[in-house]
């Protein structure tokens, strides 16, 4: 009867998912029993620490066991369910979700057991210095137990226990790579913190060791590869390497580039291994040449690379990861302290500077070698190869510099300009390969011989040349400087020729905008020094005529440059305004000095007399002490027109003082006439422009030529001790000489001032009329 009742339950298909059910809930007791002995053996080994090796591993067939049952169960469900699935979809989505669950929990405690089995791995591997295998292992603990932390029902003082785990043993991990890369690299740094002689680096060594001590060459891996790896693994070889290279960087490299006299030497010792030290070898180098420099680099980082980097990590080695870090900051010191300095400073040198060029190629290719580098090119090798540019910057810096020194330098110190005096400038070649050259191309001073030029036509020998004068030393040099600099700018390369053409331009225009400021006050306080500013003025720009046309056939520059000649109305006028400007505080101080006159009145007073007497002798004095100073100093024709400008304000000043004396009796006239008699003798007498007095006598002869005012004062010194009649005879109705010099109502006010009101005078006036 129950074989019969079986088989019809069989038939249905009940028996069997009756039976099912059974298996199902059995294996699900039977999972949360094994749950529950895997948590409390964790429990207690990672949180209770009480061993249990054997009840795990008894554990670990047990899941085993249970997943073969789930998976031939999980087939069968499938089966059931794809056969059955109209019938019965609510009972079997129950039981797919208490096996999903069952699976979880199995996922679950097979991340415990990977968590386990590679905590077992690491310390395995950690004791047995094979740092590479405990780092992976370790990654795996740390990938499991951050699976772990996925699941919602994971128990939290599990989870707890392991996260400490993982971060205590990341940790010891960290701690032992760190001693052994002490041990690969020990360093012996200066004691002293102020690094500021090479001294200082005489106590710098680094030690390499390349595994580790002996007993560790029996270990089948190399030690290095393995430490360098697990610190890559653990994301500490970047901080360990940049730190490395700094102290590299500080202590070794920029010194061996700073200094020439430092010198790397490499040496093996049996304990220490391999050790690089820095020595001092005698140098009289200024700056370190850059073979020197690279050879001593090269020394420092193939000796690295040998014994320490050498080693791949991931797709990038080792060495590559130092030269990131210190490639930039290393050729930015090389180019700063060594290349700046390597820089020509002449077109001979310039020429010969391939070779630096081809140094700084093979210092490269072997930094890309052995993997510091990358392919491209970098900063040092531009910067080498771009020779010309920096040619021009520095001479034009240099050229700058020595102008500046110049034009802030005492402008005392003078030399003499004659007619005759050239400046020198070199022969010339044409850059210009069609052009033909000058037939006589400068020889001395600047000037073409001006009876060979192009057009044939003759000229005279003084042709733009400088009267005889005086002018600063500083200022000779600076014109010798500029042609000196538009010379090199021939030979040079187009760019570097341009640049220095420029160059010397920028120094015009910085001589015109510092000297007058530098030099300000003493171009007031000094006569002497106004004069000479002038002269620099005029000086620089009679050259500026003609500097250009020397050296526009030879310079590659377009057509429309202006060259200098735009320069030279702006050097004139400087030179002017300067001599005007002291000419104006001349002419301040004579007046100040003829307002202590007490206006030429009331001369019959003894002391009225006196001191009138004085003011005018004052600036008589004032005079030939400013005609002395500017003797030999200012060409001839400007010294005569300096000192008869000044001459005339004085004169002026005393012709107005006395035409406005409404009344002068016969002593004040005599008195007056006496000073004009006085400036007419020695006012002549401060036109000494030239050493020679037999000369000077031509110019005192001159004297109206230059002072306006002069016959003037000639005439009001007749006029002051004359009689009406030689009036009325010298003005001869508009025509003598006397109505040339005054008007008719300056002539009347002036007979009414000397005569009294009489019928004579006052016939004497109706025939002052013009």
């Amino acid at each position: 009867m129950s074989s019969f009742v079986t088989e019809v339950l069989a038939s249905s298909g009940k028996l069997e998912k009756d039976d099912l059910a059974c298996k199902i809930s059995k294996l699900s007791r039977k999972v949360e029993e094994t749950k529950e002995e895997v948590t409390d053996m964790i429990n207690k080994k990672y949180n209770e620490f009480v061993p249990s090796m054997e009840a795990a591993e008894e554990l670990v067939d047990q899941v085993e066991s249970v997943s073969k049952d789930i998976d031939l169960l999980k087939s069968c469900i499938e089966n059931e369910v794809q056969q059955n699935l109209h019938d019965a979809v609510t009972e079997y989505t129950k039981l797919k979700q208490q096996l999903e669950k069952n699976t979880a929990v199995i996922c679950m405690l097979r991340h415990l057991q990977e968590f386990d089995t590679a905590m077992e791995e690491y310390h395995r591997a950690l004791l047995e210095k094979k740092y590479m295998v405990a780092a992976k292992q370790h990654e795996i603990a740390r990938a499991s137990v951050d699976a772990l932390q996925t699941w919602k029902d994971t128990e939290l003082p599990l989870l707890r226990a392991l996260s400490s785990e993982i971060t205590i043993q990341k940790e010891n991990l960290i701690y032992h790579l760190g001693e052994e890369w002490q041990k690969l690299t020990v360093w012996k740094l200066p004691s002293t913190k102020e690094l500021t002689s090479m001294k200082h680096f005489l106590t710098t060594a680094v030690h390499l060791n390349k595994g580790g001590s002996k007993a560790d060459e029996s270990v089948p891996h190399p030690l290095l590869p393995s430490i360098l790896q697990a610190l890559s693994v653990q994301g500490e070889l970047h901080k360990k390497i940049k730190l490395f290279g700094q102290v590299l960087l500080k202590y070794m490299l920029k010194p061996l580039i700073l200094y020439p006299s430092l010198v790397v030497e490499v040496s093996s010792q049996p304990e220490q291994g391999t050790v690089l030290s820095l020595q001092c070898e005698e140098s009289n180098s200024e700056h370190p040449d850059p073979n020197q420099v690279y050879a001593k680099v090269l020394t420092v980082l193939k000796t690295l690379h040998k014994h320490l980097f050498d080693v791949s990590v991931g797709e990038k080695k080792v060495s590559e990861i130092l030269g990131d870090l210190i490639w930039e900051e290393m050729s930015e010191c090389i180019i700063r302290e060594c290349l700046v300095h390597s820089i020509p400073v002449n077109s001979i040198q310039l020429a010969e500077y391939s070779a630096v060029i081809k140094q700084t190629e093979d210092f490269e290719s072997s930094l890309k070698e052995m993997g510091y580098i990358a392919g491209d090119s970098t900063d040092l090798l531009k910067y080498a190869r771009n020779v010309n540019c920096h040619f021009a910057s520095k001479k034009c810096q240099d050229v700058v510099v020595a102008a500046r020194k110049l034009m802030t330098s005492e402008m005392h110190n003078t030399v003499k300009i004659t007619p005759e005096y050239k400046l020198s400038v070199p022969k010339l070649q044409s850059l210009g390969g069609g052009e033909k050259e000058r037939k006589e191309v400068v020889k001395k001073g600047g000037h073409y011989d001006w009876q060979t030029l192009e057009n044939e036509k003759l000229l005279g020998q003084r042709t733009l040349c400088l009267p005889e004068c005086r002018i600063s030393e500083s200022v000779q040099q600076l014109m010798v400087l500029a042609i000196q600099t538009l010379s090199e700018a021939v030979g040079s390369s187009p760019q570097c020729a341009v640049q220095l053409f420029y160059t010397v331009r920028n120094i015009f225009h910085l001589f015109y905008d510092v000297v007058p400021t530098y030099h300000k006050e003493n171009f007031l306080k000094l006569p002497h020094l106004a004069a000479v500013q002038h002269n620099n003025c005029m000086f620089i720009a009679h050259h500026l005529l003609t500097l250009g046309h020397q050296f526009k056939p030879h310079l590659p520059l377009k057509d429309g440059v202006s060259y200098f000649v735009d320069l030279v109305p702006g050097f004139r006028r400087l030179g002017a305004r300067c001599f005007v400007a002291q000419m104006n505080v001349q002419k301040a101080e004579m007046l100040e000095r003829l307002s202590t006159a007490r206006n030429f009145s009331n001369l019959d007073d003894e002391d009225n007399y006196s001191v009138a007497s004085k003011a005018v002798r004052q600036v008589i004095h004032q005079l030939r002490r400013l005609g002395k100073v500017w003797q030999e100093v200012l060409p001839v024709n400007v010294y005569c027109k300096a000192m008869g400008t000044l001459l005339n304000t004085a004169i002026s000043e005393l012709i107005n003082k006395i035409m406005i004396l409404e009344d002068i009796s016969n002593v004040d006239g005599e008195r007056l006439r006496t000073l004009c008699q006085t400036v007419i003798e020695e006012g002549p007498l401060v036109f000494n422009p030239l050493p020679d007095e037999n000369k000077n006598k031509k110019y005192q002869e001159e004297v109206p030529v230059y002072v306006k005012k002069w016959m003037t004062l000639k005439e009001l010194s007749i006029v002051l001790n004359a009689s009406l009649q030689e009036i009325v005879d010298r003005w001869a109705e508009g025509k003598g000489p006397l109505a040339v010099e005054f008007s008719s109502n300056e002539m009347k006010s002036l007979i009414r001032a000397l005569f009294k009101n009489t019928e004579r005078r006052a016939a004497a006036l109706n025939k002052i009329v013009k």
